[in-house]
Formats: C-alpha cells, structure tokens, sequence
C-alpha cells in the first residue's frame, strides 16, 4: 500500500504492508468563511466583553502571536482584530504585534510576512519577543516572580492568539501557552522545563489536569488578565475548522474540546513499527521541532518496536544548545542519568533532549530527512536513507505477524488505546 506523507513543503510516496492502521484525524469540515468566523467570535466571545466594547482610544494594545514554527493562520486571524481596534479609536501607531518566540530564533525580515499576512507586515510595529534581553522584561504583578515581555505588560489592551493542537509535555498548545513560554523570561521558561517536570507522569499529550506544566502556563496566562483570546483549531490542510475567542481559560476549554474530537484516535492495540510525520513546513524546520512527531508516534509503539519519523529537517537539528547537549553523552540512557541527576541545572533545550531520549530508551528511532547519515547519527537516530526500504527491513526482521501503524499528520493524531 503507498501512503503519502508531508516533508518539508511537499508530499512524498512511501509503501507499507496493505495491513497497516493509517491513522488520521477525524474529519470534520473547514469553516466556510473563516474570517467572518474570527469576526463572529470576537464580537461574541465566550466568557468576557466584545472587543469593540472594550477597546477605546488613547490605548496601548499589544497583540501576541506565535512564530513560524506554528502554523496559526494570522493572515485570517488579524485583519478582523485591527480593524476593530481601529475602529474603537485606538491608534495605529500605540498597537504592537508581539511575536511569542520563547527561546526560539528571532523571525528573519521574510518570515514575518508569511507569520502576519500581508494586511498587517509593514504596517504595524512588530517586535520578537527575546528571553535572555534583561531590559525587555518586567515582573508581573502577583505573578510570583515571573517575568514577561513589557511591550505585553505595559499595554492596556493585551490580546494572545494562539492555535490549539496536542502538545508532547504540554496537554495541548495555545492558552496560556502564548504567554508562558511565549513571551516569558529564559529563566521562567527554564523553569517550567525542567527535568522533573519534563518527567512527571501527567506532563504528556492531551493531559491537562494535573499537568503541572499545562497549569502553570494557564495560570501565567490568566493572571495577565488579557482582554481577549482568540485560539482555533486546523485540519491537515491547515484550514480552520474553529475559532475560540473569549477570556482565557474558557476559550482555551472550548477549543482543546473541539481539538480533543479531530486529534485523539483510537488504536486497537501497540505496534511493531510506526511510521510518523511532523506535519511537514513549518513544524519538521528541524530536529529539535520534530521531536514532537516522534514523540506522538511513540504512544503508538510496542516496547522494544520501531520508530520512523520522516521529517525534512531543512535547517539542522536546531539550535547549538540542543545539539551540543544532544551529542555530549554517548546514548539516550546516559542523557536520562545526567538530566535527572541531583544537582543538575536546567540548560536551554535540554526539554527536548529529555522527551527524544525517554523515546529512544523504549523504542529505536529511524530518521528520514535532509541530513547526511553523521548528523543523523550524532543525535543518536539511525538513517533511514529510504522510507521503504527501511520498512521492509525492519519488517524481515520481525518477521511476518509485524504490526505497522502510519501517522501521515504527526502530532494531529494521537493514538490511545482503546
């Protein structure tokens, strides 16, 4: 049977036993006017006031969207927010579009038109949220030390965008997320990764009660007491198929509901050998994004099965911290040991060293990618130079009863048992 599987920007052809489960999410159907949903939703909005009743001029309003590493439709999402605020006589010039990067990159000149859409790059002050810039921040009020952003503190008017999908220690994505770790300091992000949390046995997908990291991001969120929130959900086509807009925990219920509905899959049992994407451009940028599509495929693995993650890794592994912490010790299992040992302080990315290495002690980890066979070995995966053939090895190897479950859309499936 051939499957087709995103990389990068495009789809590629792979075979697998006519036998194999092909996951994918629930279908449900795009809306049919996205952006006159956004409007809908934010004139009526779940739990607090409309933004034209809020909104009123001499205001400083900051809106905060995600990076490029997320593929929330701004283009659709903005044009209806400005335009109310506009509207409401706040000034152009007192609105600042905060990019929530975390500890990730700051966005190049070109992907801010693809991160905003061209009805807001070029027209509004934009800035890239930096963790480790010490005069960028300020303690919130109340919020026990944490820092944030000040162009976010500072303004009346805040506003986080979001998009909602599962998320590998999170629970699910967007929320409070946007703001902790969107536009937190290093240290509080730090924080909020570490090792033990990272580790505790709720902080996984699609868990949010008990989640101590999934409630310490919504109560940094809250306590920020933003005018509104506007999050949606994306078929694998990216099209919207929800909008959530209101206060914040209550908007973020709404959509994890209607994520929980398309995402979460049932699976009969375990499988020998999975097959799994990160959804392709923009979440398999590189290696350290696309732990999460071999994270996903795992809650599908038997102990001791195989994991193919096919993922076009166009810029790397991901940033020096990841990759250097990645190659200094000689296996997952000895990582595990150093991230977990009394004493040891949390480093930048070591959150995604820890989930690929508590993958890779339960299961073996093959690598599709754009990378040459020394760095994919160097990050302790094995190469897969072929798709394929890789399957159809490891399947001689297991023998004739080998079980092969394929996640075309990565982390937009997550298989439980049912």
């Amino acid at each position: 049977m051939r499957v087709q599987l995103p990389y990068g920007e495009r789809m590629i052809d792979a075979e697998v036993p006519g036998s194999a489960v092909v996951l994918e999410p629930a279908a449900v159907d795009p809306l049919p006017d996205p952006q006159g949903a956004v409007r809908s939703a934010i004139e009526a909005p779940i739990g607090c006031a409309p933004l034209s009743r809020v909104a009123r001029a001499g205001q400083r309003a900051c809106i905060v969207v995600s990076d490029v590493t997320r593929p929330v439709p701004n283009a659709t999402i903005l044009p209806p927010v400005l335009e109310t605020l506009e509207r409401a006589g706040v000034h152009r010039d007192d609105i600042t579009i905060l990019i929530g990067t975390g500890l990730h990159r700051a966005s190049r000149d070109d992907e801010r038109r693809r991160i905003l859409g061209d009805a807001a790059a070029g027209r509004y002050r934009v800035l890239d949220h930096d963790a480790r810039d010490e005069a960028s921040l300020a303690p919130l009020p109340g919020g026990g030390g944490v820092r944030l952003n000040r162009a976010y503190l500072d303004a009346e008017l805040r506003i986080v965008t979001g998009f909602v999908e599962p998320h590998l220690f999170a629970g699910y994505s967007g929320g409070g997320k946007g703001v902790l770790p969107g536009i937190a300091s290093a240290a509080d992000i730090m924080r909020n990764h570490d090792a033990r949390m990272i580790g505790h046995p709720k902080a996984t997908w699609c868990v949010t009660e008990g989640n101590p990291i999934f409630e310490q991001m919504r109560d940094a969120g809250a306590i920020t007491s933003p005018a509104l929130t506007i999050n949606v959900t994306l078929d694998t086509q990216k099209r919207i198929t929800g909008v959530f807009a209101g206060e914040m925990v209550q908007a973020h219920e709404a959509a994890i509901a209607q994520a929980a509905r398309q995402y979460v899959r049932p699976i009969p049992h375990l499988f020998d050998i999975v097959v799994a994407t990160n959804m392709g451009y923009p979440a398999d940028l590189n290696l350290y994004q696309s732990v999460k599509g071999m994270s996903v495929a795992a809650q599908a693995c038997a102990p001791g099965g195989s994991i193919v993650l096919v993922a076009e890794c166009r810029e790397g592994l991901g940033g020096p911290e990841y990759a250097e912490l990645m190659r200094s010790e000689r296996s997952p299992r000895a990582l595990l040991d150093r991230l977990g040992a009394d004493g040891h302080e949390t480093v930048h990315d070591q959150w995604q060293v820890q989930v690929q290495a508590m993958v890779q002690a339960r299961c073996d980890v093959w690598l599709h990618s754009s990378l040459d066979r020394e760095t994919v070995e160097s990050a302790h995966l094995r190469y897969a130079a072929d798709i394929s053939e890789t399957v159809a090895a490891l399947l001689g190897e297991r023998g004739t009863g080998a079980t092969v479950c394929v996640l075309p859309w990565g982390q937009l499936t997550v298989p439980v048992v049912a």
